[in-house]
């Protein structure tokens, strides 16, 4: 059983916004344990090195370029995925944006637009694609990358909190509607995360510092922290969990 517990040998995952940061160690992570992965980004120049670098390893990999925010480029995900490789059994949309830093009074319709259909509308799209699929092959598992900026008000990048808050609300609904299909579906919500994302701030010693200390492990969080969540989910490690949002922030909102 311990051999197995995290195996995902035979799976295949598709992983959105792979070509970086918690993206591409969650892509790495299910290679590692088995799945054949499909990277995905906007660029396809930024999406090949990460699928090569996985198949100089020995892995199974492609590279698909997608932009997210259009219904076409999501279908040719899908199709190309089932082209390659026949079917999908683990759906990781962690592609989202976030245009904007300030307070939601301040945002315009355009930049408001713009998180909500990129980070929720884009997932809705992209997981009523994949789950009938999922359904009549015996079940699969849908993971969101939300965020614990969805968790709590945030003076800053509350519009892409909402988003986010949303993605689990979806995350929720998805878990009801096809768990009876054998499909889990569950969110993962980060909190600050050695990334391009978080660049500006760990960029400037005193606030990496304050960030450090206000967090009960007193580190910022790794790529591979989150990695590794996703492969729990995803594999029979975490058969009995849906519907739910995972913390994944050293416990910081705990204080």
């Amino acid at each position: 059983m311990q051999d197995t517990l995290f195996d995902l040998s035979g799976k295949v995952a598709v992983i959105t916004g792979s070509s970086r940061g918690i993206g591409a160690a969650i892509a790495e992570q299910m290679a590692r344990h088995g799945a054949r992965v499909v990277v995905s980004s906007r660029r396809a120049e930024a999406c090949e090195p990460v699928a090569q670098k996985l198949r100089d390893a020995g892995h199974e990999a492609i590279a698909v370029a997608c932009h997210i925010g259009h219904k076409d480029q999501l279908k040719n995900l899908v199709a190309e995925t089932k082209k390659a490789f026949g079917r999908i059994d683990v759906l990781i949309c962690n592609a989202a944006t976030n245009p904007v830093y300030g307070p939601t009074s301040e945002i315009s319709d355009e930049a408001w637009d713009k998180i909500m259909e990129t980070n929720v509308r884009s997932t809705f799209w992209l997981c009523n694609m994949v789950a009938p699929d999922m359904a009549a092959q015996g079940g699969g598992n849908i993971i969101v990358l939300s965020s614990i900026a969805g968790l709590r008000g945030n003076g800053v990048i509350g519009a892409y909190g909402v988003s986010k808050a949303a993605e689990a609300a979806l995350v929720r609904n998805l878990a009801v509607e096809w768990g009876p299909k054998n499909i889990r579906a569950n969110a993962i919500a980060p909190g600050l995360i050695r990334t391009d994302f978080a660049k500006a701030l760990l960029d400037d010693p005193e606030r990496k510092k304050q960030a450090e200390q206000r967090t009960p492990v007193r580190r910022i969080g790794e790529p591979d922290d989150i990695a590794g969540v996703a492969v729990f989910l995803a594999s029979q490690a975490g058969a009995y969990v849906t519907g739910q949002t995972l913390v994944a922030d050293g416990g910081e909102t705990i204080c």
